[in-house]
């Protein structure tokens, strides 16, 4: 625990330097600069290094997230109310794959253990997953999910879970406006996680607009006979809740685990194998940020994605509004002017989304991001930028596909900055582990994936003792490097891949997936 009076200034050039001592710094602190502190600040929020008068630019990261609307002496806090937010980042006249990502020595020889999928994917879990096509089917499945929990489950030592992928989606809504195809794909590319080992089955009611054969069109189900190797897809595992046989509630439960017990049969034959790190798929993501997040957690997760990299791994970087104010970084690291087109252009289709709901920029940062020290979005994106670590920017995914097997390295997908919403098309997208950092603190989970949760701060740490799996905050208490911070990181990562357990999943917390429907209602 810090005790006496520390500041953390993230540039050489930046007038302002955040409070890094649990409970802030009282009026009157000397710091070790002789600054007097004119005001108390509270641990993460910003004081003045220099006198600011009206107007000047307020540097972090050396990076004008504001301006001063009144004269602010030298030794004052300096919070979100004393702040003019900058305009926005024009899209045009952006840089374009102008800066060559610095060359990363191939990190070999690393290992986990996994389960090896018949499309030639990686899980890391062993999980059976139910697909439902419409909400009206969800109280069924949760029913139905909860008995196979307890009376088949055991009988099958090698599955790790049985999830259903519950969502408010599937009839009431306009089933073919453009757009629909994002919620539609959702479903689909998460039923085919990694984490589910091509084990398909669905519930359906059988007069919703998002009918079976529509959310999984023939192909799309990789198949494999008793060897492994790929063969002819078979016809879709459907539960229609309102066929002619089903008479009565406890009819439709017993459908829905007599055919669970086909899958979980299958299911419990995998057994994992040694793979090397290149089968990683990771999802970054940040949630209850802080402003320690951009100096603790967020760049132990930025080095640790340079090092999966460097292994041959795919990285995801999401969360639109959060790196929106940061764009130009972005582009200038694509690795080619077309990824840096594809950026843009999700950026914009974005902006315009935003735009149709009148949607007012300054509502990111939340009220607990500023009580945390984040004075706007522009000093949040900056922080959240550094999740991406160092390498070019190899690709760029919309919202609901799939990876390819060809996409690796550090890909953007771009998602709505919501924890839910981008957990959701993360796991879509194909992650099969996922590292979630927080200031603040949430209880954020997921069923079908594995989490590790970042504290940026040792309060948080010790106060969550067991909800956090890393605790960053040894960074600023200058006990760790972000270096060795990076490499706890990596090795945990393939630990937990290899089966060992985050808090999130000992404590069973799974949050709902919210997909990110964009199309009109009806």
């Amino acid at each position: 625990m810090i005790t006496s009076p520390l500041t953390i200034q993230m540039h050489e050039a930046d007038n302002v330097a955040i409070v890094a001592n649990d409970g802030g710094l009282p009026e009157g602190t000397v710091l070790p600069s002789g600054l007097v502190l004119r005001n108390q600040v509270p641990q993460g929020h910003k004081v003045a290094l220099v006198d600011l008068p009206a107007d000047t630019a307020v540097l972090r990261y050396n990076v004008p997230i504001g301006y001063a609307l009144q004269d602010i002496p030298a030794g004052s806090w300096v919070h979100e109310r004393l702040l003019r937010m900058p305009p926005a980042r024009e899209l045009e006249g952006l840089p374009m794959a102008t800066v060559k990502a610095p060359a990363l020595e191939p990190l070999e020889g690393y290992t986990f253990e996994g389960y090896r999928n018949a499309d030639g994917s990686v899980g890391t879990r062993n999980i059976l997953a139910i697909t439902q096509t419409v909400q009206c089917v969800a109280g069924v499945v949760e029913f139905a999910v909860d008995r196979i929990k307890r009376e088949l489950l055991p009988k099958y030592p090698n599955v790790d879970d049985v999830v259903g992928l519950a969502h408010t989606y599937g009839c009431g809504v306009a089933i073919d406006a453009p757009d629909a195809v994002i919620p539609i794909r959702t479903v689909r590319n998460i039923s085919l996680n990694p984490n589910f080992g091509g084990e398909v089955m669905v519930v359906s009611l059988g007069c919703e607009k998002l009918q079976p054969e529509r959310l999984m069109p023939p192909g799309v189900i990789p198949i494999a006979d008793q060897r492994g190797e790929s063969v002819a897809p078979e016809a879709l595992d459907v539960v229609c809740l309102q066929d002619a046989k089903h008479v009565g509630f406890m009819s439709m439960i017993d459908s829905v685990m007599t055919q669970a017990a086909f899958h979980l049969e299958r299911l419990n034959k995998r057994r994992r194998e040694t793979v090397p790190a290149s089968e990683l798929v990771v999802g970054v993501q940040c949630g209850g940020s802080d402003a320690f997040s951009g100096v603790t957690a967020n760049p132990t997760v930025g080095y640790c994605a340079d090092l999966l990299v460097r292994a041959g791994a795919t990285v995801m970087f999401s969360e639109n509004t959060e790196v929106r104010d940061g764009i130009a970084q972005l582009t200038s690291r694509a690795s080619s002017t077309d990824v840096a087109e594809a950026m843009v252009r999700e950026m914009a289709w974005y902006d315009a989304y935003l735009e149709r709901g009148s949607v007012d920029r300054s509502a990111n940062t939340t009220p607990g991001n500023k009580k945390g020290g984040l004075s706007n979005i522009v000093e949040k994106a900056m922080g959240s930028i550094v999740k991406s670590g160092s390498s070019a920017i190899s690709g760029v995914l919309s919202p609901g596909n799939k990876l390819t097997r060809d996409q690796r390295g550090l890909i953007y997908a771009a998602t709505p900055a919501s924890d839910f919403i981008c957990g959701t098309l993360q796991l879509a997208a194909g992650m099969n582990l996922h590292v979630f950092t927080t200031g603040r603190g949430t209880p954020y989970g997921l069923a079908e994936c594995p989490v590790i949760k970042v504290a940026t701060r040792s309060d948080l740490a010790r106060r969550w003792h067991d909800l956090m799996d890393i605790n960053a905050g040894q960074i600023a208490d200058g006990e760790k490097s972000i270096q060795e911070m990076g490499w706890e990181m990596f090795r945990l990562m393939l630990d937990v891949a290899s089966g060992r357990k985050t808090w999130a999943e000992q404590h069973k917390l799974a949050n709902a997936l919210v997909l990110f429907n964009p199309a009109p209602v009806t």
